[in-house]
């Protein structure tokens, strides 16, 4: 595994949609969605937001390395609305991803507990001991020659959950400097690419959605 460098795409944020309640942003890959400790971290989506909606609240995360949907509460009450809704698993996400290997079967159901490798941290791995409870569906969108072009809709919301689901079928995630091979890709291909939820005032269903990079 080559060393990590942080060197954070430039450019501007695209917003694909903002009310007195919420910002949804696509959050490119290569950039941190909070700081990290290191001086040199601190350059992150949050911060960008900031400059903007110096309001907004941190309601979840993406991976450094995954793009895609990221919803910001622009007030307290939005933020705890938001919070429970992630926390009752009430929202609808889904992820487009390309593996290595073409995947047998077009659909499929991953049920693996995942605990974080502490001495490797931070890598997850499966544990059906003291590993927490972790489902992903997933249905084929296209075979290639070499790699599978999944969406997955991930039940929980462990750390890697996906990137290590796909690992423990046999079928890493394209550019995963992780669990799989980060040379095969020229960044990991994981894209958040839905989420549906209620919207903090009226509870009404929103759809979002974002074009797949990949």
């Amino acid at each position: 595994m080559n060393p990590f460098v942080y060197e954070p795409p430039s450019g501007p944020l695209s917003i694909i949609h903002e009310d007195d309640d919420v910002v949804l942003v696509d959050k490119p890959s290569g950039l941190l969605s909070v700081p990290g400790k290191s001086p040199d971290h601190k350059d992150c989506l949050e911060s960008r937001m900031r400059r903007t909606y110096p309001e907004i609240l941190l309601v979840h995360r993406l991976d450094h390395p995954t793009s895609g949907l990221m919803v910001f509460a622009r007030n307290a009450k939005a933020q705890r609305h938001l919070g429970l809704q992630f926390e009752k698993r009430q929202l609808k996400k889904s992820y487009i991803a390309r593996v290595n290997g073409r995947v047998a079967g077009d659909t499929g159901h991953i049920n693996l507990p995942l605990i974080c490798d502490w001495p490797n941290r931070p890598r997850q791995i499966v544990c059906f001991d003291n590993g927490k409870s972790s489902q992903t569906d997933w249905e084929v969108i296209e075979r290639e020659t070499k790699a599978t072009r999944l969406c997955l809709y991930p039940k929980t919301g462990r750390s890697h959950q996906l990137r290590v689901h796909c690992l423990a079928i046999g079928h890493p995630i394209l550019g995963d400097r992780f669990y799989g091979d980060e040379n095969a890709a020229n960044r990991l291909q994981l894209h958040a690419a839905t989420l549906e939820f209620r919207h903090p005032t009226g509870g009404a269903w929103n759809h979002y959605s974002s074009p797949c990079p990949f």
